[in-house]
């Protein structure tokens, strides 16, 4: 006798892989569980691999792709806001809208397909079937869902933001006001942070990689200097990033230098931080197309201004209960599918008309939206997305 407990059976295909499936539920407990597991591999059971059992579920037709997907997603879900997107997705939410498109496409190509033997009638076609209309609205239902695949996928995977500036403005205060707690050491010695220390943050469901870094300055000690190098290297890989100031001294030559150190193109935010020293009110405002937040991290004073700026700095545009959990390659093959569809709107739109060029455009659309559900994809893709599930699962 190894332990008391339950055995559940579930009939095929109405179990989560579509198969046969025996459950058995003990009173837990290490010793006693490891036990019960021998005795199955003893008995000729093996061990699942990663995703083995979700990988079924798809293989039988369960799920499809951006479902089983969703289910990972569910479990590395870091805030509820993600959690409720993957559920919307696992619910097949995202595949409904990604099928519906299918249809309009399906339906489109039909048209042309069958006039192509006709070259005659090419401008008949294009009015009676409403071709330019019915692409218009392909495309416009395209945007809405990448604009919700693209707010899930910040669910997902949240933004990193680096703090950056010179030592000693307060990076690692604003981490631990942020963070809610001391996460980082707090000292008047300039050059204290020389290491990278990551918090992850929600504001308003939104999941932040908030990183402090080592201060920007030019200094002989090789420790710090390595500091630095790991401050370039993280700012690099940033989403955002929050350029502090001292207010009292505001933005001079050596915070102008600062700035001319960050990459190009990355979204940043100036911080003017102390002004409980200056007796000044937080405030927020835009020069020269950059945001400026005064604030005071020791008293609190002007974070809600800095929560607010970061999250429109990232564009994010409160989404999150109507976000559909998505992942990179989702959003590629979203990008792909907007791509074809607007060459074949250029197919049509001359005085010339390409038929041949417009069907298949659309066909290579379609088959972008196919990857996202797995309708069109290749083995080696699902063996990595089904690896990185954890094990069981």
């Amino acid at each position: 006798m190894i332990d008391h407990g339950i055995a559940l059976w579930f009939e095929a295909p109405a179990s989560y892989t579509g198969e046969h499936v025996l459950e058995l539920h003990g009173h837990g407990g290490t010793a006693v569980l490891q036990a019960l597991l021998a005795r199955c591999l003893e008995l000729g059971a093996r061990p699942a691999r990663p995703g083995e059992f979700t990988e079924r579920a798809f293989l039988n037709d369960r799920l499809d792709l951006a479902q089983a997907e969703a289910v990972a997603d569910l479990i590395d879900a870091t805030t509820t806001s993600a959690a409720r997107s993957a559920m919307r997705s696992l619910d097949g939410e995202f595949s409904r809208h990604v099928h519906g498109l299918e249809e309009a496409l399906v339906n489109l190509r039909m048209f042309v397909e069958a006039t192509l033997d006709f070259p005659e009638e090419d401008v008949e076609f294009l009015e009676q079937a409403g071709a330019r209309n019915k692409l218009a609205e392909v495309m416009q239902a395209l945007d809405r869902l990448r604009q919700r695949a693209r707010c899930g996928a910040v669910l997902r995977e949240g933004l990193t933001v680096v703090l950056a500036g010179a030592p000693n403005v307060g990076k690692s205060s604003l981490l631990n006001a942020l963070a809610g707690e001391e996460r980082a050491i707090v000292t008047d010695i300039a050059g204290t942070t020389r290491d990278t220390l990551r918090e992850l943050i929600s504001i308003d469901g939104v999941p932040l990689h908030v990183i402090d870094t080592a201060g920007l300055r030019e200094t002989d000690d090789p420790v710090e200097q390595a500091g630095i190098a790991r401050t370039r290297r993280e700012l690099e890989r940033a989403h955002a990033v929050l350029h502090l100031v001292d207010a009292s001294t505001g933005f001079d030559a050596a915070a102008q230098a600062i700035d001319a150190q960050l990459p190009r193109g990355l979204p940043r935010i100036r911080v003017f931080n102390k002004i409980d020293l200056l007796d000044i009110a937080a405030r927020s405002e835009v020069r020269d197309g950059v945001v400026n937040v005064w604030l005071s991290v020791r008293s609190g004073a002007g974070l809600d201004l800095l929560q607010k700026a970061l999250l429109d700095c990232v564009a994010w545009q409160g989404g999150a209960e109507d976000a559909l959990a998505a992942r990179t390659r989702h959003l590629h093959a979203l990008d792909r599918a907007v791509d074809h569809l607007e060459a074949a709107g250029r197919c049509i739109s001359g005085a010339v008309l390409r038929l041949e060029l417009f069907a298949e455009e659309l066909r290579l659309a379609h088959r972008a939206l196919g990857d996202i559900t797995g309708e069109f994809t290749p083995d080696d893709l699902l063996g990595e997305i089904f690896s990185r599930f954890c094990i069981g699962k």
